[in-house]
């Protein structure tokens, strides 16, 4: 089994002051949160992992799905406010299991979660 990887921008919508964090990012909270999910429901072969930097600095949150002979998505503009958290979580985690499921990863627009459908920032092919 192939190892997945979703990989979670921690710098995403954060606040600083004098190059210190005010409270914890938007990337942080949706880190935890989908951890919360996978501890309950856990998709198989799937690490849920923090990330520096995922290079969509304008377009916060940022999450990315890798594994290996599959395409990689890039998503951004996720909702991280207290009201849609829980929502945007669940549909990411819905995003998983399409992704694991499909042997090269490809998620049609038909069947991609509503949340993500207009935030995919790149679909970047295997290698």
């Amino acid at each position: 089994m192939n190892r997945h990887v979703l990989s979670v921008c921690t710098s995403c919508a954060s606040a600083h002051r004098m190059k210190q964090a005010i409270h914890r990012s938007g990337g942080e909270r949706l880190l935890a949160q989908l951890q919360t999910i996978d501890r309950a429901a856990p998709v198989e072969g799937l690490s849920i992992e923090p990330n520096q930097c995922l290079g969509a600095c304008d377009r916060p949150c940022a999450i990315a799905f890798n594994a290996p002979g599959k395409y990689i998505y890039l998503f951004g503009d996720l909702p991280v406010d207290d009201e849609q958290l829980a929502s945007t979580a669940a549909e990411v985690m819905k995003f998983a299991s399409q992704y694991h499921a499909k042997s090269d990863g490809t998620i049609s627009y038909l069947k991609c979660p509503e949340l993500l459908k207009k935030r995919v920032v790149a679909k970047i092919p295997p290698l």
